[in-house]
């Protein structure tokens, strides 16, 4: 916790130090401090009833785990669901330092008859280790696998054993672990005494558990609250070096029936010098925060968790101004959301300022409340010579091959994080799939309120692995389907997703998911972006979040491509398109798919679109379009397939082999379709010579779209998956048209499956690579650098491996990359400029197209220091040329120039405005 004081205030950020350097400082600083004499105990008592567990704590799951009358309470006692775990994540063993005992009360949550010998509760030790991250440890729950530790513990009739959570016997699947695991599956670790008869024929349902760690064994003994009897003792001596630290968890594993709750604790105490305590791991009441700044308006959304009625409900935020903290803004809790929303108009853009969120966090009885600060820094808007976006999409935590270390589960993505940091991005877009719903753990659909805590646990993982980049910089944020529980979505506007005879409900288009949980979705992840340019709501209720968000001097259109998206299996019934994918024999997705009434933007954003693109700002000199995914389809599956759900099983090539055998597929999934509608934002974007960055694909690429030829429209960089299951590859048989010597055999110019144009130029194809583990890293997991580089009105795309060390050199990108080419390259232009434009050296002016017979406006483009030249040179028709300093008043350049001809001299201008 921060001073209150202003002048004590020194953020990271002053020392110009990554946040994951000064934590690891902090660290080092609390652990030292310990003396060897320590005494803690638990917080329960104090707490309110409650969802959440507290600061110190991570439960599995956060629906699995509540505060009741000041106890600790599992209300998850199904044989699918178990070995449930709450993790003292502000605790751990280090047993070289001396020796700890640990002690809890334990007894069934519900009244009535106790537990069989098949459930048992008690503690989970030594899972995970100093060298793996304590947030990857504070999900080690379910199943055994490696660094899964030891479980302590004493079952239904009073009988404790040691056993081992760390065997590999039963190996799950790449999605969720979703087994039942009996005690046979949980061995003893051997050698091991175990004496006493536990509870035997006593009514007693309450046991005095007590783990202790001594000159390098462990004794487990059950004892008799009352009397402190010992109903029964295990030991176990000369135990390994891998169970002498690590993670320390409460753990409960059944309970007297599978339709009630599993055990309650309370009285949890540690004594000896072989604990660590770090405050700074401490993982709430205020979770993250994501803040935006555009037009005047601060928004920042603050991520809280789940709390109770008892709770306080409201936070603040302040701002250091030098002299003291300033309170801007309070905000209320939204319920369902677990968000804070704050927002504070008139904001000064120019102005640097480090902030704090404060909450006081209600403790019952006589406890004092306790003060929680959050802080952070708003940044000034960018001006310098460049503008850095870093891109980044689809974390999934687990993708196989269950193992408790950084070989098995994939967050907190550290390697990612600090490659980013090292970057210093002025911006980070999170392009979608933030979570999946089934990820590690399967999706709870019980009600809405266990799917709300569903998402919030899955949603926290993602914030507690990311949070650092967003507290000191914006964040655009928007979700994909996943983050609403599909696997595939086509919006269609907001409608009911409903199952038909012959549709599943998600080919059926619309959302599965409640409005309140999508809703909620959206709160925590779009809540802090720019008010929506049109925000009515679409059908029942769901909120719309396209807008427009101006940052270092780029106008950024963010837009949601699959809310109003129609699904092709109802748009296109001739198709039989399942899960996106035609099934009819002998139907051409090229000829046949492109249907009148298809929509994929929706006529919302697409107006939206094509007013943005001729909208500048006096600061505006470039323009990006950010959404989920392509608008075309870069992927190849083998001949014979007919979905991509052979694509987890395809295997990886070696260095230097070629699959052959691939075909060029249409997936509807992909924004290749419906290709009208792709045709029309792709219009609108080159009128203001728009970039696309997006994501979903799984699949880094680099192209420049097409519309009625090759290269006749912008680029588009789709970045790679922080981490993925679903590795598409692009493999087509032959090397595309205008292929260039040297490169390689997938690049040049190809139409996709649904007869879109495009030009390859770089794809991070799955291969393997050498790098470990295998399982992540040959799928190609990475994140995207856009640099907008202002005097030269360039842009450099830049595609960085998940592995590469921070400040690694350019040749360490994924091979193809950087790529770098002119803004004007994204107006279409194929050869030389339509006209050159000189004026003051000291102005940036607008230049504007308009069609000379309707006055529709072709392109808007801001040319550089003392103008230059126009692009445009594909036109067939005589246009209009102005030319503004502000946007708003033009002047006529040309009222008649028309197209270049190669032989004929560019005409030129020189422009000197009128003084006013």
């Amino acid at each position: 916790m921060s001073p209150s004081g202003p002048c004590e205030f020194i953020p990271a950020w002053r020392f110009h130090m990554p946040i994951h350097r000064l934590i690891s400082l902090l660290i080092l600083a609390s652990a030292s401090s310990l003396n060897a004499d320590v005494v803690m105990t638990d917080t329960f008592r104090a707490s309110p009833d409650r969802t959440w567990i507290g600061r110190d704590w991570w439960a599995n799951r956060l629906q699995d785990w509540a505060i009741e009358d000041g106890r600790l309470i599992c209300i998850e006692a199904r044989h699918r669901r178990p070995v449930r775990t709450a993790h003292w994540i502000t605790r751990s063993l280090d047993l070289e330092r001396g020796d700890l005992s640990l002690e809890v009360e334990i007894e069934p949550a519900d009244s009535g008859k106790r537990a069989g010998p098949d459930a048992f509760a008690g503690f989970l030790l030594a899972s995970g280790n100093d060298s793996i991250d304590h947030r990857l440890t504070a999900q080690v729950h379910h199943q055994p696998a490696e660094d899964g530790g030891l479980l302590a513990v004493v079952d239904g009739d009073g009988v404790v054993s040691i056993r081992r959570f760390d065997t590999n016997d039963q190996v799950p699947g790449g999605w969720s672990i979703n087994k039942s695991v009996d005690l046979d599956q949980l061995p003893l670790l051997e050698p091991q005494s175990r004496t006493g008869k536990g509870l035997g024929s006593r009514a007693d349902r309450q046991v005095l558990l007590r783990a202790v760690f001594k000159d390098g064994s462990l004794m487990v003994e059950a004892k008799d609250p009352e009397n402190g009897e010992v109903l029964s003792k295990a030991l176990a001596g000369d135990l390994p070096p891998r169970y002498l630290d690590g993670g320390i968890a409460l753990v409960s594993h059944r309970g007297p029936t599978t339709k009630g709750r599993g055990f309650a604790f309370e009285q949890l105490s540690a004594e000896g010098a072989g604990i660590q305590a770090d405050s700074s791991r401490r993982f709430g009441p205020i979770m993250s925060s994501m803040y935006t700044v555009h037009d005047g308006a601060l928004k920042m959304t603050v991520q809280m968790p789940p709390l109770g009625t008892e709770d306080q409900q409201t936070a603040a935020l302040e701002i250091n101004t030098g002299t003291e903290w300033q309170r801007v803004a309070t905000g209320r809790l939204d319920q369902d959301s677990a968000t804070i929303l704050f927002r504070v108009d008139d904001w000064d853009s120019s102005r640097r300022a480090p902030y704090r969120i404060t909450y006081d966090e209600t403790r019952m009885g006589d406890a004092a409340p306790w003060s929680d600060q959050y802080e952070g820094l708003i940044r000034s808007y960018p001006v310098g010579d460049e503008t850095r976006l870093a891109a980044m999409n689809c974390q999934k935590v687990y993708t196989g091959g269950l193992k408790w270390n950084h070989d098995g589960i994939w967050m907190p993505h550290g390697e990612t994080v600090a490659g980013v940091e090292a970057r210093d991005p002025d911006l980070v877009f999170f392009a979608g799939d933030q979570i999946y719903e089934g990820d590690l753990t399967p999706v709870d659909a019980r009600s809405v309120e266990k799917t709300l805590l569903d998402y919030l646990y899955k949603w926290y993982r993602f914030s507690w692995s990311f949070r650092d980049l967003g507290r000191v910089r914006p964040v655009i944020t928007i979700p994909d389907d996943h983050d609403v529980y599909h696997g595939n979505i086509w919006g269609a506007g907001g409608k009911r997703a409903e199952k038909t005879e012959s549709l599943s409900a998600q080919d059926s288009g619309g959302y599965k998911m409640p409005p309140r949980v999508v809703n909620a979705v959206h709160r925590t992840q779009v809540g802090h972006l720019p008010d929506p340019v049109d925000p009515a709501p679409i059908q029942q209720g769901i909120s719309v979040y396209f807008t427009e968000l101006d940052w270092g001097g780029v106008s950024f259109a963010i837009i949601a491509d699959r809310m109003f998206k129609s699904s092709p299996s109802v748009a296109v019934p001739e198709g039989r398109f399942r899960n996106g994918w035609s099934q009819a024999e002998g139907f051409d997705p090229v000829t046949q798919a492109d249907v009148d009434h298809a929509e994929l933007l929706g006529p919302r954003q697409e107006a939206f679109l094509e007013a943005w693109a001729v909208d500048w700002d006096e600061d505006d000199w470039a323009k990006a379009v950010l959404s989920q995914t392509l608008f075309c389809n870069v992927a190849t599956l083998p001949e014979g397939a007919n979905s991509g759900g052979v694509i987890p099983g395809l295997p990886v090539p070696k260095p230097g082999d070629y699959p052959k055998g691939y075909r060029i597929i249409a997936d509807g999934d992909s924004n290749g379709w419906p290709q009208s509608g792709r045709d029309r934002a792709l219009r609108a974007m080159r009128t203001g010579g728009a970039i696309h960055v997006c994501g979903d694909q799984h699949l880094g690429s680099t192209i420049q779209y097409g519309i009625d030829a090759h290269d006749d429209a912008g680029w588009a960089f789709c970045v790679p998956a922080i981490s993925n299951t679903w590795p598409r590859r692009w493999f087509p048989p032959s090397p595309g048209g205008n292929h260039q010597s040297g490169q390689p055999p997938y690049t040049g110019q190809y139409e996709d499956g649904f007869g879109n144009k495009m030009t390859v130029h770089a794809v991070a194809n799955p291969v393997q690579n050498g790098h470990e583990p295998r399982n992540l890293h040959e799928r190609m997991p990475g994140w995207g650098l856009i640099r907008f580089q202002k005097p030269d009105r360039r842009i450099v795309m830049e595609c960085w491996p998940r592995w590469t060390a921070p400040g690694a050199p350019d040749q360490a990108q994924y091979p193809g990359w950087p790529i770098a080419f002119d803004l004007a390259d994204n107006y279409g232009v194929n050869g030389g400029p339509l006209a050159n434009v000189a004026c003051d050296p000291s102005m940036e002016p607008l230049v504007r197209l308009r069609h000379g017979e309707t006055g529709d406006v072709i392109l808007v483009q801001r040319l550089p220091l003392g103008g230059g030249p126009v692009a445009g040179d594909a036109i067939d028709h005589p246009c209009t040329l102005e030319i503004s300093q502000d946007g708003s008043n033009w002047t006529v350049l040309s009222s008649g120039i028309g197209p270049v001809d190669g032989m004929v001299r560019i005409p030129e201008f020189h422009y000197a405005p009128v003084s006013r």
